[in-house]
């Protein structure tokens, strides 16, 4: 770990705690830092606020009191969940007091150089992939981000020779001064967290802080079939490497006659990937070009190409069962992950969906649910799911309570041959803490049939 001093003797204010605040707190005590802590939970459901008061913090919590900003605080570390519109936050900005996410303090004390990945969909399984290939090859790696361990804890112990494979979300990256990755990545970007960030542009100029500090000497990587994410790349002073699923691309990764090409050099037949749907093509290009572009071997990418099937909650491979193959797609919570979902598999479909509900319908999945044979919907939105299987022309639609009610359904539903998905197309929290959560069930369930 690097020892900086930009903390030493300041005054910091980490508001919220979960994994990342508890994370930032600790480690900026030890940069040398006076902090104070804000979480909404109150003190006395709060191990981990009581646990950083014993370490001597000055901890507020039950609520976020904005007289606290007259304390003098120079930094603000926040927990991405936060939104900038929390009024402590948006105070602290207005003010002009620096907002930042734990992730720019791991950019600070890591020896190792960053892999970074962002993206609407797709970049789990990316960073997942990256990571997989990297170990293969015989390289150190540290898995960070949403997808690992809290960056600014685990970063601690990487090695210079190390690389972190770090997963970040928008609100990871509008907390960005400093992190310059190496290595960037941007799978896609498709209108999401709206609710968040208020509006697309905002949520499209988040996810390209992730470039914002890099030079000509670190690597972008982009998806070069999206025209709008290639012109927004255009700013950016690191070397644009593109990959596309439609047509050659020079200087990137590309499908030409079924083989998969980065930068000339032929890697493997796209048919022998074990990876399923089309979809994962962009995240299969876009893995293959940060691992070689970190001189990782081609034989070691291959070998994980074909034994990759997946990962947990993301189109995973759950079991067949009398001739049924279970999927579980947990991690769908938008109609753009669903769609993806559905274009993967030919087989007939039970589709089981349903969740939080956020306003918007289902219409856009239509020319998607051809494969859809019988729908079973459950929580907020199981009423607009039989409006939108109606409008499909799906006959079969059952509504389910809980996902052992949906599960038995679905089996009921289908026959010899068919696929069953869970893809829910809506965010978990109607009824699940966690969209893992909610994927989890569905294996137990599927498990005991």
């Amino acid at each position: 770990m690097k020892q900086v001093d930009q903390f030493k003797g300041k005054k910091v204010l980490v508001v919220g705690l979960a994994k990342s605040g508890f994370a930032a707190a600790t480690l900026l005590k030890k940069l040398g830092a006076i902090v104070t802590v804000n979480d909404g939970k109150p003190l006395e459901e709060n191990e981990a606020a009581q646990a950083l008061l014993s370490e001597g913090m000055n901890v507020i919590c039950g609520r976020h009191p904005l007289e606290l900003l007259n304390e003098g605080f120079e930094i603000v570390v926040k927990n991405p969940g936060i939104p900038y519109s929390n009024p402590i936050v948006a105070a602290a900005v207005q003010q002009g007091t620096p907002v930042i996410t734990e992730v720019e303090i791991a950019g600070l004390i890591s020896e190792a150089p960053f892999i970074a990945i962002t993206g609407t969909n797709g970049k789990t399984t990316t960073t997942t992939l990256i990571n997989e290939i990297m170990k293969e090859d015989g390289r150190g790696t540290v898995l960070a981000g949403n997808i690992g361990e809290v960056a600014s804890e685990v970063v601690q112990e990487a090695k210079p020779d190390d690389h972190v494979v770090i997963e970040l979300s928008s609100f990871q990256l509008m907390g960005i001064q400093t992190f310059r990755p190496h290595i960037a990545i941007i799978t896609n970007i498709y209108d999401a967290h709206l609710d968040y960030h208020g509006s697309k542009e905002e949520y499209a100029g988040a996810k390209m802080n992730i470039t914002k500090n890099q030079t000509e000497e670190d690597f972008l990587i982009i998806n070069a079939d999206q025209e709008a994410l290639l012109s927004m790349a255009s700013a950016s002073q690191a070397a644009i490497i593109p990959f596309s699923v439609h047509e050659k691309v020079e200087n990137g990764a590309y499908i030409e006659d079924g083989t998969v090409y980065f930068q000339g050099e032929a890697i493997m037949q796209a048919a022998d990937f074990a990876l399923p749907g089309n979809h994962n093509l962009e995240n299969i290009l876009a893995a293959v070009a940060a691992v070689k572009l970190s001189g990782v071997s081609t034989a070691a990418v291959v070998r994980v190409l074909k034994r990759f099937a997946g990962v947990r909650h993301r189109t995973q491979f759950v079991r067949e069962w009398n001739g049924r193959k279970f999927y579980n797609d947990s991690k769908a919570t938008n109609t753009l992950a669903t769609k993806s979902a559905l274009t993967a598999f030919q087989s007939p479909l039970v589709l089981l969906a349903g969740g939080l509900d956020r306003g918007n319908g289902f219409d856009d999945l239509l020319p998607h649910l051809t494969s859809v044979k019988a729908i079973v919907a459950f929580g907020e939105t199981a009423d607009k799911w039989k409006e939108t299987a109606l409008k499909a022309g799906i006959s079969q639609f059952e509504k389910a309570d809980y996902m052992t009610d949906a599960v038995e359904k679905a089996a009921a539903l289908s026959a010899e041959g068919d696929v069953v998905l869970l893809s829910p197309a809506c965010a978990s929290w109607d009824q699940y803490k966690t969209f893992e959560e909610r994927g989890d069930i569905f294996i137990n369930c599927v498990n005991k049939l």
